[in-house]
């Protein structure tokens, strides 16, 4: 496939498999539970950690975004909901500082930090994937699952109605803590396959694209795994015949299959 030797081509197709399925399986669940502010602001604040790891020439800058992830997670999630604040208002606060945090720890960091490795926070570098991170993406994904699997019935309940899971005893704001959780270690982890700028778009994009097709949102679950992991195929492929970023090419193909989505929906037929 393009001229790649194995031991680059292997680890690289891997990861973006594991990276589309991973990313828009947990999309569904940000998406239902109208939780896209807090993915968008934690997908940043990855960012601003895993530039920090590069400033101080840590080996491994993504534990890092994991940190500063979580702590997205535990901080905003409940803060959004006591202060009842918007949409914007979240974005608007968390957007800037994240990215000029980020881009202040690059700045900062030895041997130009845009050169050394930072571009490939902000735009991905699938291409520099090795199979430790492969694994490593693997095991997150077992660990989703296994989460899933275990908290199955209460995560349908919250998706299906969250006022009538709260009357049922289901403890909803957990269950929404949880899914953040989960979340920020997926940003964290695939942070390097698309960047801090567009891992948001591979999250949401594909989930979004399948509640365009089924209202079921047990095959939901389903699909938009399958459209999250033709996304980075097709935006690998796209970025290896055009010698394009591979984030930005694996987003443009997940809006690509999000308007393809939208404009041939049975739901907008029907509507």
């Amino acid at each position: 496939m393009f001229g790649l030797p194995v031991h680059i081509l292997l680890p690289t197709l891997l990861g973006s498999i594991i990276a589309g399925i991973l990313c828009s399986a947990v999309g569904t669940l940000v998406v239902r539970l109208k939780l896209s502010s807090l993915g968008f602001a934690m997908s940043h604040a990855a960012f601003a950690g895993a530039a920090l790891g590069i400033m101080l020439a840590l080996p491994q800058p993504s534990w890092l975004a994991l940190v500063f992830s979580i702590a997205v997670a535990l901080i905003l999630g409940p803060i959004a909901r006591i202060a009842r604040l918007e949409v914007d208002t979240i974005i608007g606060a968390t957007f800037p500082f994240s990215m000029a945090l980020g881009l202040t720890f690059l700045s900062k960091a030895p041997s130009a930090g845009i050169g050394n490795g930072g571009l490939s926070l902000l735009w991905g570098s699938v291409l520099g994937i090795s199979y430790p991170q492969v694994i490593l993406l693997f095991l997150v994904l077992v660990g989703v699952l296994l989460v899933v699997w275990l908290f199955g019935k209460e995560f349908l309940a919250v998706l299906l109605d969250r006022k009538l899971a709260i009357a049922s005893g289901i403890p909803a704001d957990a269950i929404s803590t949880l899914v953040l959780f989960m979340v920020a270690v997926v940003v964290a982890a695939a942070l390097r396959i698309t960047g801090g700028l567009l891992i948001y778009a591979l999250m949401i994009l594909p989930a979004s694209a399948a509640f365009q097709w089924v209202y079921d949102i047990k095959k939901v679950l389903w699909l938009a795994p399958i459209l999250g992991c033709a996304s980075a195929l097709v935006g690998l492929a796209l970025s290896l015949a055009a010698d394009l970023p591979v984030g930005s090419s694996i987003a443009l193909a997940a809006a690509g299959f999000f308007f393809l989505s939208t404009w041939a929906s049975p739901k907008r037929r029907s509507a």
